[in-house]
């Protein structure tokens, strides 16, 4: 029978893999709807299948893949009523985020340089990087709480919604808009204008949102 110590070091070799397979969710490295090998996955990961499997179960309890009986492990593909919940704890834990800002937080550093290689990737047309990069600059937002549990929280959301944009085909379409968008709310909240800079991530989440459940809709 394991010890606690091997128990607790297995528990933190499943912790620390989830998290792997969530960063490549985050890239855009796994589309929705993807099915994964267990057999490949370990090898690539260099864990063994029982510690993938525990993974996998990991990351099916947070909706990030899907296991169908009979077919294996799949990466999840949020709907409407996924799309809609997401953006509902983006407005809550992003707002506070915003509201915790203090002049020279080195968030705002991260954002500014997230922001501003937004525009040298859409300038070069290289929109899944844009996609990328986009979430990061709000990765970086919630770094304003100085908070570790909420951060966490959020890669989960992070993760999710990656596998929603990557079910709209043009990316370009749903990113363009908020190249500039993100630019003017690092401008304001820089400023300390904290409330210019609430409102340009409303019209960010808004529209955003919106562009997401359009083409949800349409491929139904």
């Amino acid at each position: 029978m394991p010890n606690a110590q091997t128990a607790k070091g297995e528990g933190s070799l499943v912790a620390a893999t989830a998290a792997r397979i969530r960063e490549r969710l985050i890239a855009g490295g796994l589309p929705p709807g993807s099915k994964l090998s267990e057999a490949g996955m370990a090898g690539e990961l260099g864990v063994s299948r029982n510690t993938l499997r525990e993974v996998f179960r990991l990351l099916t309890g947070q909706r990030l893949l899907t296991y169908i009986p009979n077919r294996g492990v799949f990466v999840a593909a949020p709907d409407e009523a996924a799309v809609v919940d997401i953006y509902r704890v983006r407005r809550i834990i992003q707002k506070g985020a915003l509201s915790s800002c203090t002049p020279g937080h080195p968030a705002l550093a991260r954002m500014r340089e997230v922001a501003d290689r937004s525009v040298t990737a859409g300038e070069k047309g290289d929109w899944p990087l844009v996609g990328t990069l986009n979430l990061e600059f709000h990765r970086a937002m919630v770094g304003l709480c100085d908070s570790e549990r909420l951060s966490a929280a959020f890669e989960l959301v992070l993760a999710e919604l990656r596998l929603a944009f990557s079910q709209v085909q043009d990316a370009a379409d749903l990113h363009a808009a908020f190249i500039p968008l993100n630019a003017a709310l690092i401008s304001a909240l820089e400023a300390q204008r904290i409330g210019e800079a609430c409102e340009n991530l409303e019209t960010y989440l808004v529209r955003s949102e919106r562009s997401v459940l359009a083409v949800l809709s349409r491929r139904k």
